[in-house]
């Protein structure tokens, strides 16, 4: 049976032609003559039977019926480029894996071991792409995503499994500087310097010194960053003292960048997961990723 889709052609030409609201414009982007553009979106308001476009004094205008048709096709278009970019991919290859993940955790643990699985798996190719929260598999084209959660909030995710990769745990840092020739500082000195907050993790010093048995009224007090990358970067230059997962400030570490301030971490209650959807078995790539994903977090 004929399905109603347009020509890819028309409706490339009118997604552009809408982002710009000029047929001159989406004329250059796509390579193309202003006419070609104009017939394309003719043909394709003809194939729907609405005005899309209305004329104005300086070009043209998206019609109501055209700025809906607009957001309506856009993430479409953009999905089937991302599926054909995928599907280029995997020339020669066992299979692509499209991963989403939390955006600290992905650039300072994850990308740093990739030259390891390239040697170790040649065959696969990883895109990622950044996501903070859960979502549903089936709205979108990820495999596979690395999250990180309490176990409620893993169990909480709907038509999904998850294999636990790290346990989390956070410990004091802060520029040397800010010690002042001491070595390390003790917990109730902590509480009379500068604390920097993670914006998504509110309660995470009031926690620490709770369980460190210290008073500290200004706990929930300081600037907030939204990243823990962000957190790091604030906290080495001397901005006050961070509150971060020692696994993602190892080279900041390493280079005397940040020292711990105190040696006392403590664990979140949070854990780095991999997610993949519930439904069926995962393809050869998806699990060879994640097996190498689990020899690697028990090191």
């Amino acid at each position: 049976m004929r399905r109603k889709i347009p020509s890819l052609q028309a409706l490339a030409c009118f997604d552009a032609a809408a982002r710009h609201e000029s047929y001159t414009r989406a004329a250059q982007e796509l390579a193309l003559t202003q006419s070609a553009v104009s017939r394309q979106i003719g043909a394709l308001e003809e194939f729907l039977g609405l005005a899309l476009f209305r004329r104005t004094r300086h070009g043209v205008a998206l019609t109501p019926s055209g700025a809906d048709y607009a957001r309506q096709i856009a993430p479409r278009l953009q999905a089937l480029e991302r599926d054909t970019l995928e599907a280029m991919s995997r020339q020669g290859t066992a299979g692509a894996i499209a991963l989403a993940a939390v955006p600290t955790f992905a650039t300072r643990w994850l990308l740093p071991r990739l030259p390891h699985l390239a040697t170790q798996h040649p065959e696969l190719v990883v895109h990622i792409e950044t996501r903070t929260r859960p979502f549903l598999f089936a709205d979108t084209g990820f495999d596979a995503a690395l999250y990180s959660g309490t176990p409620e909030q893993v169990a909480n995710w709907a038509g999904t499994r998850a294999l636990p990769l790290i346990e989390e745990e956070v410990v004091p840092v802060c520029a040397p500087a800010l010690l002042r020739g001491r070595k390390r500082l003790q917990p109730a000195d902590l509480a009379q310097l500068p604390l920097l907050q993670q914006s998504t993790r509110p309660e995470a010093w009031r926690q620490w010194f709770e369980a460190m048995a210290v008073n500290a009224p200004f706990a929930l007090s300081g600037p907030r960053y939204e990243l823990y990358s962000m957190t790091a970067a604030a906290a080495a230059h001397g901005l006050g003292l961070a509150l971060v997962p020692r696994l993602l400030i190892e080279p900041e570490l390493a280079r005397g960048e940040l020292v711990v301030a105190c040696p006392k971490p403590l664990k979140s209650g949070r854990a780095y997961y991999l997610v993949t959807p519930e439904r069926g078995e995962p393809r050869p790539a998806l699990a060879a990723f994640a097996a190498w994903l689990q020899r690697l977090a028990a090191r």
